[in-house]
């Protein structure tokens, strides 16, 4: 418990010193996010997601708008696969943004794989897309490989606060190989077996360019299954 206790201190002196610091220098961004899974049977549940992303700290200065959608396969209590479509338009930074100046429609398929050492929570997620950028078909395959570690409890439950950690690698099928990486750590707290929330912050390198992200996420996750 020592240890946890540690890294949690470590997590929050890191996020209010980088985000202090960031905030001096204008390089950083902001992330307002929701991500829902939405029981509709012991099989099938519907993937729901919002992003609101910004190139600055205050979140008025739109850099990406993400709708996400799609349909989840639980096969066990440790594997999920999910077929599903996004919507990205994203504006250029400082530009007048009445409209897009690019716009993604996404097709995407997932494997979600879920582990335990201890208390803490491994999550595999493997991700192909199919991807046409302004019209321009490409392909791409992300890996993101996430902790979550429980402080106050031994499981991932109400009432339990957690530290979050990935990182996650992007590459492209065509053109560049590399696409971009992305490393998060995040402080978070389970409301109840259905809510919970994080205030993280992303580094983002896009080949030899690389910002800081604070984000906000609330996950949401609805039960439609009809109970005795």
């Amino acid at each position: 418990m020592h240890i946890y206790k540690n890294l949690f201190s470590s997590l929050c002196y890191v996020l209010f010193l980088s985000t202090t610091l960031m905030a001096q220098q204008d390089l950083t961004g902001n992330w307002l996010m929701y991500f829902g899974t939405n029981r509709v049977s012991n099989r099938l549940s519907v993937h729901t997601e919002a992003q609101y992303r910004n190139h600055t700290l205050t979140p008025n200065n739109i850099e990406q708008l993400l709708l996400r959608t799609g349909l989840n396969f639980h096969l066990s209590k440790k594997a999920m696969a999910t077929f599903g479509y996004a919507y990205i338009p994203s504006y250029t930074f400082e530009s007048e943004q009445k409209e897009p100046e690019v716009t993604e429609h996404r097709i995407w398929q997932q494997f979600l794989l879920n582990n335990r050492l201890g208390r803490v929570k491994f999550e595999h997620r493997y991700r192909l897309e199919q991807r046409w950028v302004n019209g321009e078909y490409r392909d791409r395959f992300r890996y993101r490989l996430m902790l979550f570690i429980p402080i106050n409890t031994n499981i991932m439950e109400k009432g339990s606060m957690f530290v979050g950690l990935y990182n996650e690698v992007f590459v492209n099928a065509n053109k560049t190989f590399f696409d971009r990486n992305r490393l998060y750590g995040a402080l978070g707290y389970q409301l109840d077996d259905h809510a919970g929330v994080q205030l993280g912050l992303l580094r983002q390198r896009v080949n030899d360019f690389g910002k800081w992200y604070l984000q906000f996420a609330l996950v949401y996750n609805l039960d439609f299954r009809k109970t005795n």
